[in-house]
């Protein structure tokens, strides 16, 4: 949940309240050749609103964007949001939330690489490109050859999850993880910041597909959506044995 020194799953609402809704002009559709080689296998591209849809704010971006290692495994946050939004507001929730990221937080960018909303609708996050592997802020000691996804809202216990964001999540995440990566598996990462649950230079085996309470002391995503990941998993797989 909410804290300066948790890698993102941070409440923005105060934020969020003070901007101009509005909705996003259109959705940027895969484009052939733009496969990352984490993913070349059978899984498409996602529809993903880029960052000039959404409006982001580059001049906030604090330098270049980084790259690492391809996807070994995809890390599930969620913004601490109230759930009720209108999704056609969700752009200046993010922009919201990116100025929350680099101003409140003190990070060079918008943490999560990607933000799916409870339409199902999937944001391009940080920049640097959704085709390539950058190296995000949302899961302290395990940013390294890793995705970070923040679905947007709160899902602690008795929420329901929307289908629609789940299934987002799944395409997301079969899309991203590397050749060879079994979301239904487990993965070795070693830990690279001693704020996380593994003090850093120890090695942890998570799963493929984890939650950032895995690594953090947090309960997020939520104990509802938490309970969504081995699901997510199996859909996850199947999309990518097709």
């Amino acid at each position: 949940m909410w804290s300066r020194r948790i890698a993102v799953c941070t409440a923005v609402l105060p934020l969020a309240l003070l901007v101009t809704w509005d909705a996003p002009r259109g959705i940027s559709p895969p484009r052939p050749g733009n496969v990352p080689a984490e993913a070349r296998q059978s899984v498409p591209r996602p529809a993903i609103v880029g960052r000039a849809v959404w409006r982001a704010d580059e001049d906030l971006v604090q330098g270049p964007a980084k790259y690492t290692g391809a996807a070994k495994a995809v890390f599930v946050h969620h913004t601490d949001h109230p759930n009720d939004y209108d999704c056609a507001k969700v752009p200046a929730m993010l922009r919201a939330m990116q100025s929350d990221h680099v101003r409140g937080q003190g990070w060079d960018d918008l943490g999560y690489n990607f933000v799916v909303d409870r339409c199902g609708t999937i944001y391009e996050g940080r920049s640097g490109g959704v085709g390539r592997s950058v190296h995000g802020a949302h899961t302290k000691g395990f940013n390294a050859d890793s995705v970070g996804i923040g679905a947007l809202g709160n899902f602690g216990p008795g929420t329901k999850v929307p289908k629609a964001m789940v299934d987002a999540i799944v395409r997301i995440a079969a899309w991203k993880l590397r050749a060879g990566a079994d979301p239904q598996g487990k993965v070795r990462l070693v830990s690279t910041h001693d704020d996380s649950r593994y003090p850093k230079g120890d090695a942890a085996v998570l799963h493929v597909i984890s939650g950032h309470r895995d690594t953090y002391r947090t309960r997020c995503p939520g104990d509802a959506m938490y309970e969504r990941l081995p699901a997510i998993r199996q859909a996850a797989a199947r999309l990518r044995e097709r």
